[in-house]
C-alpha cells in the first residue's frame, strides 16, 4: 500500500463526514425553501428590533442607548465566556485562581451597578 492510498484511507471518514454534512445542509435549505409558506404582509416586512424604518436615510440620528445596551451585552457575554473555563479548571488553579475570578466578578459587578445608577438600563 502506497503512502497516498494509506493517507486517503485515513482521511476517508473526514471526507465522508464533510460530504454528508454538506448534503444534509443543502437538503434542509432546499426543503425549507420549497415547503415553507411564504405569505409576506406589511407587519412581517416592517422594521424589526431596531426602532426605525429600514429604508430611511442612513445619516439619521438615533439614540445612543442602542450602543449602551450592545456594549453591556458584550461585557456580560464575555463574562460568561470566561466563567466556563474557570469553572472547569477550578480544581487545578487553586485558591489564587478562585480569588482572581472573585476580583474579576467584583469589578464587573461594580461596573454594572454604576451603569444601573446612571440610568443606562432605563428605556423611556
Amino acid at each position: 500500500m502506497t503512502d497516498i492510498e494509506r493517507l486517503s484511507l485515513e482521511y476517508l471518514p473526514v471526507i465522508l463526514f464533510l460530504g454528508l454534512g454538506t448534503l444534509l445542509s443543502l437538503l434542509f435549505i432546499l426543503g425549507a425553501a420549497i415547503l415553507a409558506p411564504n405569505r409576506p404582509d406589511p407587519e412581517k416586512n416592517s422594521a424589526y428590533e431596531c426602532g426605525f424604518n429600514a429604508f430611511d436615510d442612513a445619516r439619521m440620528k438615533f439614540d445612543v442607548r442602542f450602543y449602551l445596551v450592545a456594549i453591556l451585552f458584550i461585557i456580560f457575554d464575555l463574562e460568561v465566556a470566561f466563567l466556563f473555563p474557570w469553572a472547569v479548571s477550578l480544581g487545578t488553579i487553586g485558591v489564587f485562581g478562585f480569588w482572581s475570578m472573585v476580583i474579576f466578578l467584583a469589578v464587573l459587578t461594580i461596573g454594572f451597578i454604576y451603569e444601573w445608577r446612571r440610568g443606562a438600563l432605563e428605556w423611556q
